[in-house]
């Protein structure tokens, strides 16, 4: 973050506006909006700075905009020059108005009309009447703080209330009846509110694979405990103030045993907080929600879960290939390769039917082994098999081979990332498809060494990184 937003208090103070021309006067148009005082010139005189609070120049003589620039900066007062950002203290931002809701977007002086985009965006999705809910929880705030002095509790009914008929009722222009409806809301506020724990599935990391619902709940959490495959963009969607505990898991190494996270989701739960507990992919999919939802249920916890993208739709989604298809793959089977107390235990015979494509999670330290119990079930070792290392999170690697060559291309190609490893007829399936900046790519059948050379039978045009 290049520079630091902040909103200031110019009601009443003065402004000072060096130039003249239509940019001066759009300038001054939002300073005149937020209350300011203006001073205009179209010179500058060091005197006009006297008892300033901000300074703005734009469409003046050279020397005149560098003279501003320096005393006002050597005087510490705010000064932004026009498309000038090396003479400037502070970006002018693109401006959504919704008094007394603002919102401001700068690119930090990079493309001022990128900001202005942006700006239009959100112009059409922030409802007119929006700064109606701030004022409906204005004219309450003093009698909510009373009624509710505990945080959490006050957070969630005014969560409650704008998101419900209050709120709804002030967006529609009926503000009397929306302070009645929110005044009645409150009677019957319970201000010690029973904890709650939402089971949420992260997806495979990019931010933007979150469902609606779990980037609501996160804005609306007390208490956030998360694994080590939640990315950080994820938990910058996050409320700010919101208390983050990180109970990361890896394959036998526990931060924290699954018994001591139940017991931690439980007594947060008890202490009447929101709980959201974020996993990566799919809570139920090799997750331990299961777990963590029966602790929960005989704790007398309420709890809900909140499905996410698990692994295998990301892989297949980002390296084109089809888990299911009418010619190839009739099923889908999702099977984990991690062991149990050291034991392999999978039933191959199942897995090696024909028709089906088997989606391994957490199978790289097993591979060998798990290649070799499909092919003694009956499998064929030219079955297409690959390895997707960091699917989902727009930084892919794929190692395409087949059953029986998968496991040795592994060694040395691996680098220890989340890896899901697919098998089956769809492997061999992936199609022609342009790369995000257009290339064509062919990874079919491609098989990539950790060392950069291409092993045998690799494709020239889709060896290495793959999608």
């Amino acid at each position: 973050m290049r520079h630091f937003p902040a909103f200031l208090d110019l009601h009443g103070r003065t402004a000072l506006l060096i130039g003249e021309g239509e940019t001066v006067a759009r300038k001054a148009e939002p300073l005149r909006r937020a209350g300011a005082l203006l001073r205009q010139a179209s010179r500058f005189d060091a005197v006009l700075l006297d008892g300033v609070a901000i300074a703005i120049g734009a469409d003046a003589p050279e020397d005149d905009l560098r003279a501003l620039s320096v005393e006002a900066q050597r005087r510490g007062i705010p000064v932004n020059i026009v498309d000038r950002s090396e003479l400037c203290s502070f970006i002018m931002p693109a401006i959504v108005d919704r008094d007394p809701v603002t919102v401001a977007i700068s690119t930090g002086g990079a493309a001022p009309t990128l900001a202005r985009m942006v700006r239009q965006s959100i112009e059409t999705v922030l409802p007119p009447r929006l700064g109606a809910l701030a004022a409906l929880a204005s004219r309450f705030q003093a009698l909510v703080r009373r009624r509710l002095p505990d945080l959490p509790a006050r957070r969630r009914f005014i969560d409650a209330a704008l998101g419900g008929r209050p709120g709804q009722l002030a967006l529609a222009g009926c503000d009397t009846e929306a302070s009645g409806a929110f005044a009645a809301a409150l009677e019957t506020a319970d201000a010690a509110p029973a904890g709650v724990v939402y089971l949420v599935g992260a997806g495979p990391g990019a931010a933007d694979l979150l469902t609606l619902r779990a980037l609501r709940l996160l804005g609306e959490a007390d208490v956030i405990v998360h694994d080590r495959l939640v990315a950080d963009a994820v938990l910058d969607m996050a409320r700010r103030d919101a208390v983050r505990i990180f109970v990361g898991k890896a394959r036998a190494n526990h931060c924290m045993p699954q018994g001591e996270i139940n017991a931690l989701l439980v007594r947060l739960a008890q202490d009447g907080k929101r709980v959201v507990r974020l996993k990566g992919g799919d809570p139920f999919v090799f997750g331990r929600g299961g777990e963590e939802a029966a602790a929960l249920a005989e704790a007398g916890i309420h709890h809900e879960v909140v499905p996410g993208v698990t692994a295998a739709l990301a892989c297949a989604a980002e390296t084109g290939i089809p888990l299911t298809h009418r010619d190839a793959a009739r099923a889908l089977v999702l099977v984990t390769g991690h062991t149990r107390d050291g034991r392999l235990d999978v039933d191959f015979a199942a897995l090696a039917r024909p028709g089906q494509t088997v989606a391994i999670y957490m199978g790289l330290s097993t591979l060998p082994e798990l290649a070799a119990g499909l092919i003694g079930a009956g499998l064929d070792p030219s079955t297409p098999a690959a390895m997707v290392e960091d699917g989902g999170t727009g930084a892919s690697r794929r190692l395409d081979g087949t059953l029986g060559t998968l496991p040795d291309s592994a060694i040395g190609w691996a680098s220890g990332r989340p890896a899901l490893i697919l098998v089956g007829e769809v492997v061999g399936r992936a199609p022609l498809r342009p790369t995000p900046c257009g290339a064509i790519v062919h990874d079919k059948r491609a098989i990539s060494r950790g060392d950069g050379r291409r092993a045998p039978g690799a494709s020239a045009a889709a060896e290495g990184r793959g999608a």
